[in-house]
């Protein structure tokens, strides 16, 4: 018999609380043989003294099972062990092809993918980094034939060929050199990174050793096999523990407050006849990309593209309507339509409460608005049916003037910034507690707006001149003048606005652009209006499921949960909520 008293060590673990630090779950893909899921002892020894919660994840096909093993888990070890069958690639073996484990593949294969959608820190190992590339659009070598030998026949955790790390890539900086010694076991390898990776490794005979992530993700693939190199190998597992430590903390975070993206276009792709309740590939914005970013609630706007002298609204209007404001009531009644069809998760929000209520009933929340004031066809009474409507906000203009405002862009001063007519909309629009955005409007239109509006104004999707100096961005004595009457400015995605070089934008831009707009006005005037299925999507905020990416940016320069919060939603709710209090009775 074991000496040991069960009872006495459960006390033991009780006697404090709570009785266990939280560590993040790390799931490790398992291997298959012979009627066993198993995993070598050396992956979850190491993320476990890498401070992680390791769980195995055996090869089971079943979507439902999969879906829920990821909901559950902060990060994903994909590991090694046999060759991909070729015809995943739609190629035929070769001689030198080994052993193919059929029962992996699939399964795998889709995990990286839902994974990589969820936004979930990866980490590949060997035949891992092979199925992150495979899955994703990459290629895959069968058999190398090379000078160097990739099998090695030595001991396991003994390095038998030296790789060169690219400066400044993620594994430059788990491993601050340009050389590093590594053990190999593959004769399959990454022949092509695809778009979605870069290599940041290479062997001396060109084999690629490891590959990270182009658009801000936390995944990283490496040929050989850390598992087996103890400390060596280990800062590999910490870096993904600290990666899939932070991913928690994000999701946690999502989980108690509102996260709201004031501006997308998504309407715009209704004549395509979309699908909202699908993973859609031709917009930006639906259900499952939402979902994925762990956000609540988008403002889809009605977007009336503005006429050129000689154009009728009929000659460029997307649907067939008799005018403006038809074919705004058309794209609202679409909206309706989609949300009716999934009211067990979707649901129209008119007011704050509402929005927070929602979230509380586990639904996505749509709210509307119109860009360019052009819907109200010259008729005042106008704004009180798209009041009725629930609209919460109205763009004054888009690109080019119309008879409430002059434009930022296409501008030829018509009315030299507000109208009078203009002037009566602005009046209208606080009687019936609908929100004045001043995106799109002109210099003198926007100080024309602050001086006539009675709550504060909103900019739905703007971003600053100082770092990008175009027509349609704010200058800072704008956004001054903005947070001075209590208004917010909601960072936009669109490459255009976030840099007038010809460097490629990034989420890093629109993270330097919401600073710059904090540093002037001030943590309560900030939020995100992505402008996604119109012209925005950016390396890293490509689309509404890269949302969590966002807040993971925000985490790592130490911003605290008040203060994501507001930039996420807190600031527009309440400039709303001003908004709706001073409406008429």
């Amino acid at each position: 018999m074991i000496d040991f008293d069960l009872r006495a060590d459960l006390d033991h673990i009780h006697s404090s609380f709570p009785p266990a630090k939280h560590l993040p779950i790390i799931g490790i893909t398992t291997n298959y043989a012979d009627g066993d899921a198993s995993i070598r002892e050396r992956y979850y020894q190491q993320v476990s003294e890498a401070g992680g919660t390791p769980v195995l994840i055996p090869p089971i096909e079943n979507i439902d099972v999969m879906i829920n093993t990821l909901e559950n888990i902060d990060a994903l070890i994909l590991s090694g062990g046999a060759d991909y069958n070729p015809l995943w690639l739609g190629k035929e073996p070769k001689k030198g092809l080994g052993h193919i484990n059929a029962t992996r593949d699939l399964p795998e294969l889709r995990l990286a993918v839902l994974a990589y959608h969820r936004q979930i820190p990866m980490l590949g190992i060997c035949r891992g980094m092979q199925t992150l590339a495979i899955a994703l659009g990459g290629e895959v070598t069968q058999d190398i034939h090379t000078q160097i030998k990739h099998d090695q026949d030595a001991d396991k955790n003994e390095p038998t060929h030296s790789i060169s790390i690219a400066k400044n890539s993620t594994l430059y900086h788990i491993y601050p050199s340009e050389k590093l010694f590594v053990n190999s076991f593959h004769h399959q390898a990454v022949s092509n990174t695809g778009d979605r990776f870069i290599a940041t490794a290479t062997a001396p005979d060109g084999i690629i050793e490891a590959m990270e992530s182009t658009e801000y993700k936390s995944i990283l693939g490496v040929q050989w096999h850390p598992e087996w190199l103890e400390k060596a190998g280990l800062a590999l597992f910490e870096w993904l523990v600290k990666r899939a430590t932070e991913f928690a903390a994000a999701k946690a975070l999502h989980q108690r407050i509102l996260t709201l993206d004031s501006h997308c276009d998504t309407p715009m792709f209704f004549p395509q006849g979309i699908h909202f309740e699908q993973r859609d590939s031709r917009i930006l914005v639906d259900l499952h990309k939402m979902s994925e970013g762990h956000q609540d609630a988008v403002t889809m706007v009605a977007y009336l593209p503005q006429t050129m002298p000689g154009e009728t609204f009929a000659d460029i209007a997307p649907f067939k309507v008799e005018g403006p404001k038809a074919y705004a009531d058309l794209i609202f009644d679409k909206i309706e339509e989609i949300v009716k069809a999934n009211n067990k998760y979707l649901a129209l929000a008119r007011h704050p409460e509402q929005l927070y209520e929602n979230k509380r009933q586990g639904k996505k929340s749509i709210v509307l608005g119109i860009e360019n004031g052009l819907a109200i066809e010259n008729d005042i009474r106008n704004v009180q049916h798209f009041a009725q409507r629930g609209i919460t906000y109205i763009t004054l203009c888009h690109n080019g003037d119309n008879a409430i405002c002059d434009s930022a862009r296409k501008s030829i001063n018509t009315h030299h910034g507000v109208s009078d007519f203009g002037e009566k909309v602005i009046q209208e629009m606080n009687n019936c507690g609908i929100m004045v955005d001043l995106s799109h409007g002109g210099e003198q239109s926007f100080y024309d707006a602050i001086d006539i509006s009675k709550s504060p104004i909103v900019c739905s999707h703007s971003n600053c001149k100082a770092l990008c100096d175009v027509p349609r961005n704010l200058t800072d004595d704008q956004l001054r003048a903005i947070a001075k009457v209590g208004g917010v400015v909601q960072t936009t995605f669109y490459h255009g606005f976030l840099r007038s070089d010809s460097v490629k934008a990034s989420i890093l831009d629109g993270v330097r652009h919401l600073e710059h707009a904090i540093e002037i006005m001030g943590i309560d005037h900030v939020g995100i209006g992505t402008d996604f299925d119109g012209d925005g999507g950016v390396c890293g905020m490509a689309d509404s499921s890269y949302m969590i990416n966002f807040t993971i940016q925000l985490l790592r320069r130490r911003y605290s949960d008040e203060d994501i919060a507001k930039i996420w939603g807190g600031n527009w709710l309440r400039v709303m909520r001003q908004a709706q209090e001073m409406k008429i009775k």
